[in-house]
């Protein structure tokens, strides 16, 4: 079982330590906080968006395709009254370079993301006091 240690900085910030990194997140300011480190819901968004890109960039790598010029962009579209994304869209930019034949595979490559398949199975959340 892996095991992430989350503690309380002050106000209303919440790091979290794992595999040897910090990730300090805190709330804007409209939410009370100081706006000093990205909200925890920003970073889950980066961690779909970041998952992503990481799986292009192996895709690419196990090609010898190079990454220069390919980007990509999120769009999330947030339910007005539950505030949680219904959808989430990533465009994926190749350059005019980028081999025809690989087109749709790195697109399969970036659905392939750990934490889109863990969204699409999500798994059982318990939280205990002890």
């Amino acid at each position: 079982m892996m095991e992430m240690d989350i503690t309380f900085a002050g106000g209303k910030k919440v790091n979290a330590q794992y595999k040897g990194f910090t990730h300090h997140t805190d709330q804007s300011a409209s939410e009370g906080g100081g706006g000093s480190a990205p909200e925890p819901f920003d970073l889950f968004l980066a961690s779909m968006g970041t998952c992503a890109g990481a799986y292009v960039v192996y895709f690419c790598e196990s090609r010898n395709i190079s990454t220069d010029g390919i980007r990509m962009t999120m769009r999330m579209l947030q339910n007005e009254k539950t505030h949680l994304m219904e959808t989430i869209d990533i465009d994926l930019f190749l350059p005019p370079e980028f081999p025809e034949k690989y087109r749709k595979a790195v697109v399969r490559a970036a659905g392939m993301c750990t934490v889109k398949r863990t969204l699409v199975n999500p798994p059982v959340v318990k939280i205990h006091a002890r």
